[in-house]
């Protein structure tokens, strides 16, 4: 059985109640060393830099915000919430402001009208600082419309939306079972405070947030029904994957009639016309090539102050102390995309992302005695774009006849122009009740023809076979830029749900 950040939780717990040793987080760093085998030359476009923390404060980041006044909120596992000041000094000594605590595994922050929402295990709750004396003096539960009882029940918040409503996705119990009301579902809160249930079938969500078109989507970590780590779509009504959670449909008379039961060991694209509610992974993320254990997300608004990706999304990666790259898109009104390596060499496992004011991606998270390859219990590092622009694949999107893949430079015109050039291969999952799960039904296919643009910084392919329900992959290994640069980063992966008409 494939081992991720909570299979190995739960097989340490009962291993410390035996008395014995939890392993060390070192263990994962030894097994795997460095993922992508590129730190050194990304080291050369993109500088971690490390936000110290005081020796007396354990600052386990699980969500920020960032405050009108320049101040970055973050709220911790232990629930407290931090209001940080100095996050982008060029050499950064911040300053720690406690401006609450007494709550519960924050993954979620979001601010408005002078006031701190705080999504919490238990419950989405308003932070007020009525006398202004710089802490929270008045909290006020917005929505508590669901269950909380065991581990591994954890709710995750979004932002505002442009309606002021906020999104909450909510984690099983004990990473099997719905044991508590709504576990696995997720939920629109209202400005009014009415909490309407919006999605069945979630599994252990990583974060929820809007992708870079304004779509809300939630992050899956792969276990059951889930053979990999997955970006997903939440629209109103949908099923998300995982029937554990159809005993409260009757609790939810807004979503209509439970779905039918999905088939184990069928395919997700089956399994759609099967299953009208059932929405499909829009984004695949390589089990251990890509992501692990994905978790919070955020968008590039910078206006190109982090660089060349400006409108798409970071994500971080628990298990591995990673940050990849996605895109989407909707193709016959179905969500898909892809993702794309980015920065590895972290130094704890990444729990959330926020942009600073300046531009700048700040991280953070802990290794709560899960293995990771980060060496540190918990930390605050930031991402700062040296200025120079690496030779990347920017952005790929489906055509009719094959893809489009953009670049950040200029390629080489000959180089480009040659089929061989390009490695395609793709895979698809089982989707069943089991555990993860491996790549099957691998195939090859071929580029017949490229169409270079003129200004060198796309190539339309031309592709013998694209496959429904397949993770295309991509490997450009021989891709030169004009100025004869390699790529930093290769291999990228597009999940494909829909051929464009």
């Amino acid at each position: 059985m494939p081992c991720n950040a909570d299979t190995f939780f739960l097989r340490t717990r009962c291993i410390a109640a035996l008395g014995a040793l939890i392993l060390p987080v070192t263990s994962l760093a030894e097994e795997v060393g460095e993922r992508w085998g590129t730190a050194d030359r990304e080291r050369e476009f993109y500088r971690i830099v490390e936000l110290p923390i005081p020796d007396d404060l354990v600052i386990e980041a699980g969500a920020f915000e960032q405050l009108p006044d320049g101040r970055i909120a973050v709220g911790t596992r232990h629930g407290d919430v931090f209001f940080v000041s100095g996050a982008d000094a060029a050499n950064p000594e911040p300053k720690y402001h406690l401006f609450a605590t007494g709550l519960d595994e924050i993954f979620g922050l979001a601010w408005k009208d002078d006031a701190l929402y705080v999504t919490q295990s238990c419950e989405l709750t308003k932070l007020t600082d009525t006398d202004t004396d710089g802490k929270a003096d008045r909290f006020d539960v917005v929505s508590d419309a669901w269950g909380y009882g065991t581990y591994h029940e954890y709710a995750f918040g979004s932002k505002f939306d442009p309606e002021g409503n906020l999104y909450v996705a909510l984690g099983l119990s004990s990473s099997y079972h719905s044991q508590e009301l709504f576990r696995g579902w997720g939920f629109k809160v209202t400005p009014e405070g009415k909490s309407i249930p919006i999605a069945s079938g979630m599994r252990s969500p990583g974060g929820i947030g809007f992708n870079e078109h304004g779509a809300l989507f939630y992050i899956e970590s792969q276990g059951p029904w889930n053979s990999a780590c997955s970006l997903k779509h939440i629209r109103e009504g949908g099923f998300m994957g995982h029937p554990i959670s159809y005993n409260w449909y009757e609790y939810a008379p807004n979503m209509g009639p439970m779905p039918v039961e999905p088939k184990s060991g069928s395919s997700i694209i089956v399994e759609m016309e099967r299953v009208p509610e059932l929405e499909p992974y829009a984004v695949i993320f390589p089990y251990i090539r890509m992501g692990r254990s994905i978790t919070g997300f955020v968008i590039d608004r910078t206006g190109g102050k982090f660089g060349p990706f400006e409108n798409q999304m970071f994500l971080g990666d628990y298990t591995q102390s990673l940050i990849m790259r996605a895109t989407t898109e909707q193709v016959n009104g179905v969500w898909q995309g892809a993702c794309y390596p980015f920065r590895e060499g972290l130094s704890t496992g990444l729990l959330n992302l926020q942009f600073t004011q300046e531009g700048k991606l700040l991280s953070g998270g802990t290794n709560r005695g899960w293995p990771v390859r980060g060496l540190k219990p918990f930390s605050l590092e930031r991402l700062d774009w040296t200025g120079r622009t690496p030779f990347e694949m920017e952005r790929i999107t489906i055509t009719p006849k094959g893809f489009r893949i953009e670049f950040t430079k200029p390629v080489d015109p000959e180089v480009a122009a040659k089929p061989e050039s390009y490695r395609l291969a793709t895979f698809t999952h089982r989707y069943h009740a089991g555990y993860g799960g491996p790549e099957i039904d691998q195939t090859e296919p071929k580029v017949s023809s490229v169409g270079v643009a003129d200004d060198g910084l796309s190539v339309d392919l031309t592709v013998d076979s694209v496959m429904k329900g397949h993770v295309h992959e991509f490997h450009l290994e021989r891709m030169r830029s004009s100025e004869d640069e390699t790529l930093l980063h290769n291999f990228a992966f597009y999940t494909v749900n829909e051929i464009p008409k």
